[in-house]
């Protein structure tokens, strides 16, 4: 599924709507370059569970629980662990947990993730204010809440 937003506000509207089929244990993969929208899309997904706290990127925390709303959001930011050997940070913990799990640059940990997903990899467009929003999943639930997702906004 492909999506193009026209600014940060449609990008965090996008992401309320997928955080409405979300269940507490799945998981949902950000990639993108710098500046491209991982932490705005996960403010939206955070404002729809009705977390108030500002939403940061995790990058020097690697792991941010928010449990303030609906249901726990735990925020990743895996980009410092590309080189990281035999780290032990109890993801599974997250990932099969009470909660939804956003992990930004999931590809630098690719062993360590569960084997069920969603993956979007949001694109800054030649104007630098559109972004392209890909999604694709891995997994019988979410293939299903994809296309769910792609019904409403077609």
């Amino acid at each position: 599924m492909k999506i193009i937003t026209h600014n940060e506000n449609e990008t965090k509207q996008f992401a309320k709507q997928l955080a409405a089929l979300l269940k507490p244990g799945m998981t949902v993969l950000l990639e993108g370059q710098l500046g491209a929208g991982k932490t705005t899309f996960t403010k939206g997904v955070a404002e729809k569970l009705g977390i108030e706290r500002p939403i940061k990127s995790p990058t020097y925390t690697l792991i941010k629980e928010y449990s303030d709303g609906s249901i726990p959001l735990y925020h990743m930011d895996l980009y410092r662990m590309e080189n990281a050997e035999d780290e032990e940070l109890g993801l599974d913990d997250y990932f099969y947990g009470e909660g939804i799990t956003i992990v930004e640059w999931g590809s630098f940990m690719q062993d360590e993730l569960p084997e069920e997903f969603i993956s979007i990899t949001l694109n800054v467009m030649d104007n630098m204010t559109d972004r392209e929003i890909r999604l694709t999943a891995k997994g019988k639930h979410y293939i299903e809440l994809l296309e769910r997702l792609e019904h409403d906004n077609t």
